[in-house]
């Protein structure tokens, strides 16, 4: 089942193990049981550390397994194959059940360690989903450091009667002791926030205690890592506030076209930019959502969600963008019900049933071809009389015999019970409104700018974008924007980069020529 590449690659790995561990087995006679039974086989054969059991629990998922630390009570289990996005979850579940150290902040263990009661997590994933080992890795850490936690990995492709039964249809779905606990990508920050009530308040109160800063960037993308770390490289005092540290990058699946990288995956690069943004001492404050900017004597005020208030001589405003909504009846009331915004994520749940895409640029063709592989038939939906996508792209959906485009199509509502059970459209041409029913709907039309939150202070463009002269300075003295929140036109993740670091090296000539205090 593993190459031979990957068996020497883990069998590397497994020589971190510091404690023996148990790999238990639930098992029947299926094929996916045997495919089962071939990876435990392969990988106890890699260490003498690893011994193989059957589970006699008649209860448990099969096929599943369970990993544990050998004499201990640890409740980590994947129902399902852990391959594909998931086989780093398997593999640092073996390497931190085994005591291998994460590579986790002191205070967050200790958090972890001291939360009461007891948690029953249950996440259920698709072996395509890229934002769901997130939540899978810090489940099993979470399982791994406090013994009242149990984490359940469960593949929603193999496990389809409990994923119909709840309604699942967007993953990572989280239940926490039997109850819908999140949707969507979550960090193990976001996790710990969510349990651990009191937190909000504790991090306030350190957050006021922090002194001015130079340079604070507001954003933790591509602009902003960009910008945090040209300004650090100059010596002077820098920090960014991040409601979410990589941004809309954590969200993208494939990234060709970033110079000098043939091909890498948004978190593989959010997790860099980082790593290289911690290297220079940046003071990160992740989790942290901004409500309000105020110009003061000698610089700018961020007022904080949690009510805590930063000061900085300079502020670089980064906060990117997020998904387009229809705005149309149905789409919020079938949110996670049908409605979805990730295909790579949650195709995988509409295996064999209809769906619909809309929006005909690169996104939205790339969507519904990646689903036409996936799906009984897909419906791609365009406003414009003609799709926006490249000629290649055009070309290949073009090829596909499960796709039909309708081009000069406005969505105007989307229709169901308790979950998607169709849409309606009107055709700008004719004026006729028409019902197509299927079962999912995948919105691929575009960007908003984070930029709510600035209005009536910053000047905004009609498009709500941060307008910005040519070295990134804003309408107001010392406060720069960079990135996808910008009137700079092609949103591009190199670009951001670029203007990030120019808004910071204007930021840094402010300091220096106006003499900011």
């Amino acid at each position: 089942m593993l190459d031979a590449t990957l068996k020497t690659q883990l069998q590397s790995y497994l020589t971190r193990l510091q404690h023996p561990i148990e790999l238990v087995a639930s098992l029947d006679d299926g094929a996916k049981s045997a495919e089962v039974r071939e990876l435990l086989d392969e990988i106890a054969s890699l260490s003498d550390k690893i011994m193989l059991l059957e589970d006699t629990d008649a209860s448990q998922r099969k096929p599943s397994f369970a990993v544990r630390r050998a004499g201990s009570d640890m409740k980590i289990r994947f129902a399902g194959i852990p391959l594909g996005h998931e086989f780093t979850s398997l593999v640092l579940a073996l390497l931190q059940a085994g005591g291998h150290p994460p590579k986790v902040e002191a205070e967050l263990i200790e958090q972890i360690k001291a939360l009461p009661g007891q948690y029953d997590f249950e996440v259920f994933i698709s072996l395509s989903c890229h934002n769901c080992p997130d939540v899978v890795q810090a489940l099993n850490l979470m399982a791994v450091l406090n013994p009242n936690v149990r984490s359940t990995m469960i593949d929603g492709a193999l496990f389809q009667a409990e994923v119909e039964s709840r309604q699942i249809m967007g993953v990572p779905a989280i239940y926490l002791n039997g109850e819908l606990f999140g949707q969507g990508r979550m960090t193990l920050e976001e996790i710990i926030a969510k349990l651990d009530t009191n937190s909000a308040a504790r991090d306030a109160e350190k957050l006021n205690a922090k002194a001015p800063f130079d340079v604070l960037v507001v954003g933790g993308g591509p602009a902003g890592s960009a910008a945090a770390i040209y300004a650090a490289r100059k010596g002077i005092r820098t920090g960014v506030v991040a409601e979410r540290f990589g941004g809309q990058v954590m969200d993208t699946l494939g990234i060709e076209n970033f110079i000098s990288v043939k091909a890498t995956e948004g978190p593989k690069l959010a997790m860099a930019l980082e790593e290289h943004v911690k290297e220079y001492g940046v003071d990160i404050m992740n989790l942290q959502r901004a409500l309000a900017l105020k110009p003061v004597a000698g610089g700018v005020e961020i007022t904080l969600e949690n009510g805590a208030v930063l000061r900085s001589k300079t502020v670089i405003l980064s906060t990117g963008a997020r998904w387009r909504n229809m705005n149309v009846p149905g789409e919020a009331e079938f949110r996670t019900k049908g409605v979805a915004y990730c295909p790579h994520c949650d195709g995988p749940l509409f295996k064999g049933k209809r769906v619909a895409v809309i929006g005909g640029g690169n996104s939205g063709v790339e969507a519904a071809i990646d689903l036409a592989g996936i799906v009984a038939h897909v419906t791609l939906l365009e406003f414009d009389s003609i799709l926006r996508a490249d000629a290649v792209l055009q070309n290949k959906l073009r090829s596909l015999p499960n796709v039909t485009i309708i081009t000069s199509a406005q969505t105007t509502q989307v229709t169901g019970t308790d979950k998607v059970n169709g849409l309606n459209y009107k055709d700008r041409v004719s004026g006729e409104v028409q019902h197509i029913e299927l079962e999912g709907i995948f919105v691929q039309i575009g960007l908003v700018p984070n930029t709510d939150w600035l209005k009536g202070v910053v000047n905004l463009s009609p498009r709500g974008e941060i307008e910005v002269d040519a070295k990134g300075q804003t309408s107001v003295p010392g406060v720069f924007a960079a990135g996808d929140c910008t009137t700079v036109p092609y949103k591009q993740i190199i670009i951001a980069m670029g203007e990030g670091a120019k808004a910071s090296l204007s930021a840094f000539d402010h300091i220096i020529r106006d003499g900011a205090h």
